[in-house]
């Protein structure tokens, strides 16, 4: 499940494959991750989309210029109230 360095999500469906392991490994293992409550969850991805150009430019690679952005927040704002 890890997604490591070179790994790259091509599709939405890919994208959704990867949240809904994601959910399955918190349903597994949540009890070990560092956020385990969505306040900390949600912090925790602030942070780290502040902070991802060094993530980046650790591993030798530049933050995607042409990522979807609008695409994440809409789909992060939706899960708020979507079943």
């Amino acid at each position: 499940m890890p997604l490591a360095p070179d790994d790259e999500i091509r599709s939405r469906e890919n994208l959704v494959a990867f949240v809904r392991a994601l959910h399955q490994d918190f349903l597994r293992r949540g009890h070990e991750w560092e956020n385990q409550t969505l306040d900390a969850f949600l912090e925790g991805l602030a942070a780290w989309m502040n902070d991802s150009e060094g993530w980046y430019r650790n591993f030798g690679k530049e933050l995607p210029a042409a990522g979807d952005w609008t695409f994440l927040a809409r789909a992060l704002q939706a899960a708020t109230t979507y079943e």
